[in-house]
């Protein structure tokens, strides 16, 4: 809905952001043809997660943590068992490590099918949704839901449920899945690895808006492997810290406008996580089967394009189901599902990367394991910031459009992002004003 203000100027409002997971607004200040002020508003209630830790056991994070979101709650339940696990000083064996990164694998495979194509393919094919495209586009769509399904199927596999694992427990698991329960998932995974390598020659012919991101990229570097439930910090200007050094790097603070927090990296600017930084910080840890994906699909190694963020997408995965292969064809039977974890009293520190960038948990316990604080940083409240850089660029570019136009381009924008809202409320109603 737009109307005219009496100074001449204009306000444009958007009831609602399509294909985001959550609630918000943006308010767009237009004065002479020049954009004065963006801000992301994110309304969605605050949730009080980490109000709510406080006073309970050690072992209930990675229950509760879980419910904040239905799209990723694995990562919640591992970046909280790292955390936990710092602080009473246990490391679990390489084993449970490895079954945490198959269930993390599912993860990413039902998040990232999601985005592409039920939630960002519409933009470039020119559809107001996934229903519409269906019409015209129905053995695309069903690629999008065969690999959704897959996914959900390794979670509830690894996890006990697609949605809000219930087999995750500090130190590993309830149960460890068999090897022929394994298997039997993995003619499933075979055809999702071929959807996944068709998914990126589907998205390297869209038409990508020209836009290169100057800001610092942030992800995780395991040892070894793609970044996906463990690794240090490594930025691309130089930074490398271990994760336990988060709060010395990483500073939070409030702004009136929005009830999620911004997140500034060494006291400057915004900074990106997600697929993008993951990509160019870590395209070297990809399979050889991803990186000639990649290539073929006229990536880089690295990639700084947003709008181009569905490709990186794509290629990451083929590296999940491509691991989750290889995970399943390397699991013995015998392993021991989980260690103990006896409380102790300190502070602990752990991140992983959700499928929509690092997600960061610190913990306080007293010497009973109960908790005294807690700090989770999702990874769209760190993306918050950069997501309104992008559009002040952007909307200067697009000041010309129409006000409908104009509306379209910077959700579009905003999706790139794949924005969690709801995680990072602890966008959109667009409002625009020319004069």
């Amino acid at each position: 809905m737009s109307h005219k203000l009496t100074d001449g100027g204009q306000v444009l409002h958007v009831g609602t952001l399509a294909r985001v997971e959550g609630e918000g607004g943006m308010h767009l200040e237009i004065h002479d043809g020049h954009v004065t002020q963006v801000e992301l508003r994110i309304f969605e209630p605050p949730r009080f997660y980490e109000a709510f830790l406080r006073g309970r056991a050690w072992t209930e994070p990675p229950d509760i943590t879980a419910r904040i979101c239905g799209i990723c709650p694995v990562a919640y339940q591992f970046s909280a068992c790292m955390a936990l696990e710092d602080v009473c000083g246990v490391s679990v064996p390489e084993a449970i490590g490895t079954m945490r990164r198959l269930l993390y694998c599912g993860e990413w495979i039902e998040s990232h099918a999601l985005h592409v194509y039920l939630l960002h393919a519409p933009d470039f094919l020119g559809y107001p949704g996934a229903i519409e495209m269906a019409k015209d586009h129905g053995p695309v769509v069903e690629r999008g839901l065969r690999l959704k399904k897959v996914g959900n199927q390794l979670m509830t596999l690894v996890g006990g449920r697609s949605v809000h694992p219930i087999n995750v427990r500090l130190g590993g698991f309830y149960r460890m899945p068999s090897v022929a329960e394994l298997r039997g998932l993995r003619p499933a995974l075979e055809q999702g690895l071929e959807d996944a390598l068709e998914t990126v020659r589907l998205v390297s012919t869209f038409d990508f808006p020209e836009m290169q991101q100057p800001y610092t990229y942030l992800s995780l570097r395991p040892a070894s492997g793609y970044p996906i439930e463990a690794g240090r910090v490594v930025t691309t200007a130089g930074g490398d810290w271990d994760v336990r050094e988060w709060p010395q790097h990483i500073t939070e603070h409030h702004v009136a406008h929005s009830n999620a927090l911004h997140a500034t990296l060494d006291g400057e600017g915004p900074y990106v996580v997600g697929p993008l930084a993951r990509y160019t910080l870590n395209h070297d840890r990809l399979s050889p089967l991803a990186q000639q994906a990649a290539a073929e699909a006229g990536l880089g190694t690295t990639c700084r394009n947003p709008f181009r963020s569905i490709i990186v997408r794509a290629v990451e995965l083929v590296e999940v189901l491509h691991e989750a292969l290889r995970i399943i064809d390397g699991w013995r039977d015998g392993v021991p599902p989980s260690v103990p974890v006896p409380a102790r009293a300190g502070e602990g520190f752990g991140a992983t990367e959700a499928p929509r960038g690092v997600l960061f948990h610190r913990y306080t316990l007293d010497e009973a394991g109960t908790i005294l604080d807690a700090q989770i940083v999702p990874p769209t409240s760190q993306n918050q910031p950069s997501i309104e850089a992008d559009l002040r660029e952007l909307a200067e570019a697009w000041v010309r459009l129409s006000d409908h136009d104009l509306s379209h381009r910077c959700e579009e924008a905003i999706r790139n992002y794949d924005p969690c809202i709801s995680c990072a409320t602890h966008f959109l109603d667009l409002t625009v004003e020319r004069s």
